[in-house]
């Protein structure tokens, strides 16, 4: 990731739309903003949230509330608890997330 052309601003969140996007099972609820083809996300996954794909998509991710469990297609997992975070390069390690009690994520990709 290249980050130019884009002047110094601040973004109140409580003012971004709300979008909502199913899981297999639970919901997603994002909060978007684009900078120069950079994507900035504040999204809080439901209890019970599985992700409905296998995403191939790179991300820096940072978990700022609740619990994040991460699946690598070859089975390998991990879990992301406050303050803590992954980054993966676009079409490195397909992934997905799964939360049993909810999570709110900042997501940069």
């Amino acid at each position: 990731m290249q980050i130019e052309n884009i002047p110094f601003g601040v973004t109140d969140w409580s003012d971004v739309e709300r979008t909502e996007h199913t899981g297999e099972t639970g919901v997603a609820y994002w909060k978007t903003r684009t900078f120069s083809g950079i994507r900035v996300r504040l999204v809080d996954y439901s209890p019970g949230y599985l992700a409905d794909h296998w995403c191939s998509k790179g991300h820096i991710l940072f978990c700022l509330e609740g619990e994040l469990h991460t699946e690598l297609e070859d089975g390998r997992q991990y879990v992301l608890k406050p303050g803590m975070s992954y980054q993966v390069a676009d079409k490195a390690e397909r992934h997905r997330s799964s939360t049993a009690t909810g999570a709110r994520l900042f997501i940069v990709d």
